[in-house]
């Protein structure tokens, strides 16, 4: 499960693949045109929407990209750094970055390019950057309580509407699509040609099909956990999946034999494991399966997985999820949690279930109604997993 750095690219060959990735991405720029300031602030004028048509593909590109990885796990995407949003900030933000853009004709990406090549005008607007930005870290403590004002924090556009991901990527790419075209349109008008509003020719016919695919496809790779959640919510697809039960009574007699090679995953509420732990458990919850650290330690080889939960639908229901994402070595306790309470922790050869037992199981239940309630008052509660790994600052 992405990203890519440190598990796949260690962080010092991660420097070598961005100088080379920055390169590439340069000379792409400038030979798309976007060293030139004339080129850049058309999109101000309405001779030239280069700029808002490669910022629109980028933005739908990424974002399919990310639902088609999340989809299908390789991505944990709680991993991927989101701005927090600052209203006043960013609104006043915008305003001054909007006006150094018509006036100086750079964005600070496309200045960098174009003083590359040689530009003096783009080398003066990098000294205004650089200017900009002593300013505001010598003037910050003038106007910090501005720019933390109105912290929304980590917001997506989506959650803020009330909309699925999946509808708000179709919309995204309907209204890419009719950017394109109404745009197409204005700068013609601006630029005095006189052509068809709409064309048929294989290369407009393939960019709309292209489009369309991306814009219905959304609804068909909602994110992995969505999908799985609803899975589960299907009691016959549940009640026909094959999972591993552990009884009762091997679970209290591996409890109190401390045997190491068997995990215990409790998905009870966190106040109900601080009221019970059971020794070698550890707070899990169906977050952690989707966060990249947590779910290590489901992968540990040699180790069997034992789900508990209160009840052993609920526990079933945890472990279609898991299977479904590929864990293996993964069990359930037998009537979970509320059979084992009774049955074992609060064990009487009085109460009538006893009557069906044979004499060693008897004589089991018995040591270990004394035994595991001990275990249990002297255990230290493991705590909660928690995801240790920071999100992935980038972008542009």
């Amino acid at each position: 499960m992405g990203p890519l750095v440190p598990d796949v690219i260690s962080t010092n060959m991660n420097l070598i693949f961005a100088l080379i990735i920055g390169v590439l991405f340069g000379t792409i720029l400038e030979k798309a045109g976007f060293s030139s300031s004339r080129k850049l602030v058309g999109l101000f004028y309405g001779y030239d929407f280069t700029v808002l048509r490669v910022f629109f593909t980028a933005g739908v590109t990424g974002m399919f990209g990310i639902i088609v990885l999340d989809h299908f796990g390789f991505l944990d995407v709680n991993l991927i750094y989101i701005n927090p949003t600052f209203v006043g900030a960013s609104i006043v933000g915008g305003l001054i970055m909007g006006m150094g853009f018509v006036v100086g004709g750079y964005c600070p990406g496309t200045s960098v390019c174009a003083a590359a090549i040689g530009k003096i005008d783009a080398m003066y607007f990098i000294l205004g950057i650089v200017g900009g930005i002593l300013i505001f870290a010598e003037g910050y403590p003038l106007w910090e309580g501005f720019y933390k004002a109105n912290n929304l924090g980590y917001i997506r556009i989506f959650d803020t509407l009330g909309m699925s991901q999946s509808f708000f990527a179709f919309l995204l790419t309907v209204i890419a699509m009719v950017a394109f075209w109404g745009t197409s349109i204005i700068q013609k008008k601006v630029n005095g040609i006189h052509e068809p509003i709409f064309k048929f020719t294989p290369y407009h016919l393939s960019l709309t099909a292209i489009g369309a695919f991306i814009a219905v496809s959304a609804f068909f790779v909602p994110p992995q956990k969505e999908t799985l959640l609803a899975k589960v919510e299907d009691e016959k697809f549940v009640a026909q999946y094959e999972v591993e039960q552990m009884d009762i009574d091997e679970f209290a007699y591996r409890i109190m034999d401390r045997d190491k090679k068997m995990q215990i995953f409790d998905f009870r509420s966190f106040e109900e494991y601080k009221e019970m732990s059971i020794p070698n458990s550890i707070s899990f919850s169906v977050n952690n399966f989707f966060e990249k650290e947590p779910n290590r330690l489901l992968n540990i080889q040699g180790r069997t997985n034992v789900f508990i939960a209160n009840s052993e639908i609920e526990e079933k229901k945890i472990a279609v999820i898991a299977q479904e994402m590929g864990y293996e070595n993964i069990e359930i306790l037998s009537g979970g949690i509320a059979q084992f309470q009774a049955e074992i922790l609060e064990f009487s050869q009085e109460k009538p279930v006893a009557n069906d037992l044979n004499r060693a199981t008897l004589k089991f239940r018995t040591k270990a109604a004394v035994e595991i309630p001990e275990m249990i008052k002297n255990n230290k509660p493991a705590g909660k997993v928690e995801k240790k790994l920071k999100r992935v600052v980038g972008g542009c």
